[in-house]
């Protein structure tokens, strides 16, 4: 047989002797190149000739000349040819009246049930087909020929899937094989829809010789070759070699492949693509690799199943590996097996890029005086490393995936290929990572004693070497980190890591026993790497330099967790601190994953001892020094940027572990306190040297860099920092890094930039003179950023003072306002700090006291203490709220976290004093609820404070100002019925400093409220001056959680709590007209006139002079209390009259006027209220309480007949 690249490809017996159609003689016919033609030999032009005549013959529908002079050279090509007179007789015949005969016969054979009954094609048969064949004449052959092709075609279509082969001696006669084939490729192209090519493909493997028709029916027709492929590959096996049909299926695409083989590699698409035919993939990749030119590369072999088994489609995957696990379940393993072979190939790839093979297991020349040791490798080329990778990949895929049994052989070479010694270069660091990895995934390739101390010399070469291959391969993640990680995994008995850290290197999920690590385990702890030597080298390993998310691999922080997570440092007392210290200086963004919990081991490190027997067996903190060097040039100088040493990643990270110290350190204080350790706190000095804020707001900027740091930065604030957490503070910030900041700053001007702290203090110092020039300098610092601000901040806090003095304009006083909550963005700590020491009153001769930090932490009081005249100062009084807020805050967590600091310590010394078990919970529960109530009484002291700055002072009570006119103008402008003049009042008195000042009180009052609804509880019941109660209530929304607690106000014991309770009643009944509203309105009258029959007479006049107006308060609010509370004044009346009628009886007319105007109101509805007032009032002094409250009831009630006749 003749055929072009004969490859390790299963070949017919039955087409041994057959010529078959070269790859030269297909492309001449696939291109119709006459030239090539008319160079084939006539044994090669014979088989073709079909295609040839019906060219010839037939009319073409190429019209052009070129056409015409190649179809001249094809006749004079065919003149000298013997055989085409017979195939121009075949050509003669009438297909029509044969397609329709055969269509007839196709139908009797469907009614037949497909049995061999009689034909109407070919009838009376007196000899075999052959001899029939001969004799017949042309249209008889057509017949013959065409029955024979159709009865396998329907035995195919029934046969359900079985495999069969036809006898025909019509295919297998060698003497007619060329005849046959001219009839077969004849009717083919003449009767395309009666014998669709795919369908006689398929008939064709159920005869002899079938691949050998095939090749030459496609050579025909060389448009159908890629038809004809996919149509045999589709209907192909799973699996080829499993059956005698896959086999022959295969062997004929070979031949098609080989008679094409521009198209091989489309083919082996196609079986990838359909998962059929696993091995005909293999063959066809096969013949390519023999046929590629380059050695030095990676083959198209390990391409093609790498791809396969490492690919992301898990069906082909899974179909290729059942492929191989087959393919070693079957005996016969010899060269006819494609998987055979392929082992074959990989074996040669594999022997081919070693150095010098010591081995008597395949050198056939062995010497008989082989050292009984296996030697080593020399060096391995470097041009053969990444194909080493890539073979070292393919047979883990193989054994981990396909499930391969390496033979003796195999193991043997893929030892000595991994325990070869690359180069120093990148390639070299990822072969020896994968050969590490390998090694560990397989431990049963190593199986001698001599293979085992050829492993450990390697590793023990790994290890030496490991610092020159970083170096000069210029890699940071090397094998040595790997070798670490891997040994304190050993150490710490985690092989489920080591499995994940081998899959994660190989980039294959591989099944990996952990039962087959335990002899690599051995020599890793005992004879490799001891937990001591692990532990020292780990501190000699420089750190990452820049580290980063895009440095991907090992490294040596991989390692340094791992040894922090087992507490190996401790167990052998080596210092770690400065090894994480100088990591977290080398580090840049994106932000490593393991940074930081790297940092939560460290701390846990450093606060929990190793074990309790040896309590001292922790690491050492980073100094305070060294965290203050890192913030070094960070903020408050002009070139901030040029100053700064380190990067913001490690700033943050260096923040991030102060924070979580801390945290760490008051959450494990009982733990601590019990094994009697007492670890060092960082000093509050330090932490005020720290800028939080503007670091947190650099992060801000950087949140997908940082990973998940800016958010675990934002939880440590809000635990320990709430008042750097403030809401109004992250809306303000908004509004100062928003697009209106950025527009405004793009008008920023040359001139704006020069202006120094200087300047400013020089403009400031001439403020009472002139403000043109401060203004103009305080306009232009609008303009910068917040860390631009920081050099002015100094200056803007230490004048506040001078803009106290009166003249200074509003404009003034608002930027500098501006300016300082931009600066609260950046430094709120220092700035509220020099604030509050800026704003202190200033009196001659005594030295006004410098606070710091803590002590506004302890007492945040100390910033009402401020000069007065703050107090009617808006824009400075809105920044005093801000601190007193953010303190209030800051006084609550240093409170907590001091509690937590000392619990133990005065829980042992309570219990050596009391010296009883069963009281040491007592003191822990005294000390929180004392803690408590010092909070509370703090915050009810602010807020008091706050409401008596809300009261008028005695000059603006001089000039007319009234506390409760906000209640009064929004009334006034409701009940007048000239609107005007209502507000015209209204504006007189809302335009002023006191009412601005009112305004910025009560929304802090109300935040407080919002934040702790006890606070309001507590300060109504400690009552405030009824002035202020208009306000409060029409100032503060969240004022009706009062509703909630009187109830309880009013059924205290003291008189004045339960006037003050009634009186507010009164306005929130007004200001929030509820069905709840109205059930404790009811309650206060009936609680009126409980305490009507149980008061003296002078505690009656004491309650209801104050009193009796609210109910007119509750008549407008809920006109359904009218009956009840008319009956009640009507009742203290006679109450009061009864107290009085013994001594003179000038009080009965009040009494009979106050049973007429209940009996009939509508007669006294048009009193004046006024003159009612004035006759009251005439003689007061001469008349005794119950005369006056007499008087004051009928007033109340006249009052309340006009509210009601007029409809409010």
């Amino acid at each position: 047989m003749k055929v072009l690249g004969a490859g390790p490809t299963v070949t017919m017996t039955e087409c041994t002797s057959l010529q078959f159609v070269s790859p030269f003689a297909f492309e001449a016919m696939q291109k119709v190149d006459v030239v090539r033609l008319a160079s084939l030999s006539d044994p090669e032009l014979r088989l073709l000739l079909p295609c040839l005549v019906r060219m010839a013959l037939c009319a073409p529908a190429d019209q052009s000349q070129s056409w015409a002079q190649d179809k001249k050279l094809i006749l004079r090509l065919l003149s000298g040819v013997e055989a085409v007179n017979s195939i121009v007789a075949l050509l003669s015949v009438d297909f029509h009246a044969l397609e329709q005969d055969a269509s007839k016969e196709q139908q009797l054979r469907h009614k037949l049930g497909g049995g061999a009954g009689e034909s109407i094609l070919v009838s009376q048969l007196q000899h075999g087909l052959t001899l029939e064949f001969e004799h017949s004449d042309s249209p008889r052959r057509l017949r013959l020929v065409l029955s024979e092709l159709l009865a396998i075609m329907n035995k195919v279509s029934d046969c359900s899937g079985e495999f069969f082969i036809k006898s025909s001696e019509l295919f297998e006669s060698p003497v007619y094989l060329e005849e046959a084939a001219d009839v077969l490729c004849i009717l083919q192209a003449e009767l395309p829809s009666l014998l669709p090519i795919v369908d006689v493909a398929e008939a064709l493997l159920h005869v002899r010789n079938g691949a050998w028709f095939l090749c030459l029916l496609v050579a025909n027709v060389p448009d159908s070759f890629n038809e004809v492929c996919r149509g045999l590959i589709k209907n192909g096996e799973r699996q080829d070699e499993e059956s005698l049909g896959g086999r022959r299926r295969t062997d004929a695409l070979c031949f098609l492949c080989k008679m094409n083989p521009s198209q091989a590699l489309k083919v082996r698409g196609m079986v990838v693509e359909e998962c059929h035919l696993p091995g005909l993939g293999v063959a066809l990749t096969l013949d390519h690799t023999k046929n590629e030119v380059s050695e030095d590369g990676v083959t198209d072999l390990v391409c093609f199943v790498s791809g396969l088994l490492l690919g992301t489609n898990a069906k082909v995957r899974t179909w290729f590996g059942t492929f191989i696990r087959n393919g070693q379940q079957r005996k016969r393993e010899t060269s006819s097996s494609v998987l055979w072979q392929m082992r074959r190939q990989l074996l040669l790839e594999l022997t081919g890029i070693l150095p010098t093979v010591r081995s008597t297991r395949i050198a056939d020349e062995a010497d008989a005086e082989t050292e009984p040791h296996v030697s080593v490798y020399s060096g391995l080329k470097e041009e053969h490393v990444v194909k080493a990778s890539a073979l070292l990949r393919l047979y883990c895929a193989l054994m981990g995936i396909a499930g391969l049994k390496p033979t003796e052989e195999e193991a043997e070479q893929l030892l000595q290929l991994m325990t070869s010694r690359p180069p120093a270069t990148p390639a070299g660091v990822r072969f020896v990572s994968l050969s590490f990895c390998m090694l560990l995934a397989f431990s049963t390739l190593v199986s001698t004693p001599e293979q085992e101390q050829l492993m450990v010399v390697w590793l023990s070469w790994m290890i030496k070497e490991e610092a020159y291959f970083e170096s000069t391969s210029g890699v940071s993640a090397s094998f040595g980190e790997m070798l670490l990680l891997v040994a304190m995994y050993f150490h710490s008995n985690q092989l489920s890591a080591i499995i994940d850290l081998v899959c994660s290197t190989l980039g294959m999920k591989i099944v990996i026993k952990p039962s087959s690590l335990s002899r690599m385990k051995n020599i890793f702890t005992q004879e490799i790497f001891t937990e001591q030597v692990v532990t020292a080298h780990a501190v000699r390993v420089p750190v990452t330099s820049n580290l980063s998310a895009n440095i991907t691999g090992f490294l040596p922080i991989h390692c340094i967790y791992q040894l922090l997570r087992s507490r190996s440092f401790t167990k052998h007392k080596v210092s770690i601190k400065d090894w994480i210290y100088r990591q977290l200086c080398e580090t840049s963004i994106p932000l490593h994953p393991q940074l930081l919990p790297l940092i939560d081991v460290y701390i846990n490190s450093v606060l929990t001892p190793a074990s309790k027997s040896n309590p001292e067996a922790t690491n050492q903190p980073v100094t305070e020094q060294e965290i203050l060097d890192i913030f070094q040039g960070v903020t408050g100088s002009d070139n901030t940027r040029l100053s700064q040493r380190f990067s913001i990643t490690a700033q943050l990270l260096v923040l991030y572990y102060i924070l979580s110290y801390e945290e760490a350190l008051l959450a494990n204080t009982k733990t601590l306190a019990a094994m009697q350790r007492k670890p060092k706190s960082y000093s509050a000095s330090l932490m005020d040297q720290i800028p939080i804020k503007f670091l947190i707001r650099q992060a801000q900027g950087l949140q997908q860099e940082l990973g998940g740091l800016h958010s675990a930065l934002l939880r440590l604030l809000a635990t320990n920092y709430p008042h750097l957490c403030i809401v109004d503070d992250w809306i303000c910030e908004e509004e100062i890094t928003g697009t209106g900041a950025l527009l405004r700053r793009m008008l920023l001007t040359n001139n704006a930039k020069n202006h120094s702290p200087e300047q400013l203090q020089e403009a400031f110092s001439a403020v009472p003179v002139s403000h043109t020039q401060v203004m103009q300098i305080l306009e232009h610092l609008t303009l910068l950023s917040a860390s631009e601000l920081i050099p002015y901040a100094e200056v803007l806090t230490s004048n506040m003072n001078q803009l106290l003095n009166a003249g200074v304009p509003r404009r003034i006083l608002q930027t500098v306002n501006k300016l300082w909550m931009v600066l609260n963005t950046v430094m709120p700590r220092r700035l509220w700090v020099m604030t509050v020491n800026a704003l202190q009153p200033s009196i001659k001769f005594v030295r006004q006291q410098k606070y710091t930090q803590n002590d506004l932490m302890i007492d945040p009081l100390i910033v009402l203490r401020c000069d007065h005249r703050v107090h009617r100062c808006p824009p400075l009084m809105d920044i005093t709220l801000h601190m007193l807020n953010g303190y209030l805050l800051a006084s609550k967590a240093y409170l907590s976290a001091h509690l937590k600091e000392t619990a133990e310590q005065d829980r042992s010394s309570q219990n050596n004093t009391l010296g009883l078990v069963g009281q040491t919970d007592g003191p822990e529960v005294t000390r929180e609820e004392l803690k408590n109530a010092l909070l509370a009484a703090q915050d009810s002291a602010a807020v008091q404070i706050l409401l008596e700055i809300c009261l008028p002072t005695e000059e603006e009570k001089a000039k007319g100002v009234n506390p409760d006119s906000l209640l009064r103008n929004v009334q006034s402008v409701i009940t007048t019925s000239t609107p005007n003049k209502g507000m015209e009042e209204g504006e007189d008195n809302l335009l002023c400093n006191l009412r601005e000042v009112q305004c910025l009180i009560c929304c802090l009052l109300h935040q407080m409220y919002i934040a702790d609804p006890n606070i309001a509880k507590l300060v109504h019941f400690q009552g405030y001056p009824c002035e202020l109660l208009p306000l409060t209530v029409a100032g503060i929304p969240s004022m009706h959680i009062c509703l909630d607690f009187i109830p309880e106000l009013i059924a205290q014991p003291e008189l004045e709590k339960q006037i003050f309770a009634i009186q507010l009643l009164s306005h929130l009944c007004i200001q929030y007209a509820l069905p709840k509203s109205l059930s404790v309105a009811r309650l206060a009258v009936n609680v009126m006139g409980t305490l009507l029959t149980v008061l003296t007479q002078a505690k009656r006049y004491a309650f209801f002079m104050p009193t009796l107006p609210s109910l007119v308060s509750f008549c407008r609010a809920f006109p359904p209390l009218y009956e009840d509370i008319m009956s009640l004044l009507i009742q203290i009346g006679q109450v009061c009259a009864s107290d009085v009628a013994t001594q003179t009886r000038d009080i009965d007319p009040i009494i009979t006027r106050l049973q007429q105007i209940k009996e009939k109101p509508s007669v006294w509805s048009g009193i004046c209220k006024v003159s009612s007032y004035k006759n009251g009032s005439r003689d007061t002094g001469s008349m005794d309480p119950d005369v006056q409250l007499c008087h004051c009831i009928e007033s109340t009630i006249i009052e309340i007949i006009n509210m009601s006749v007029s409809g409010i």
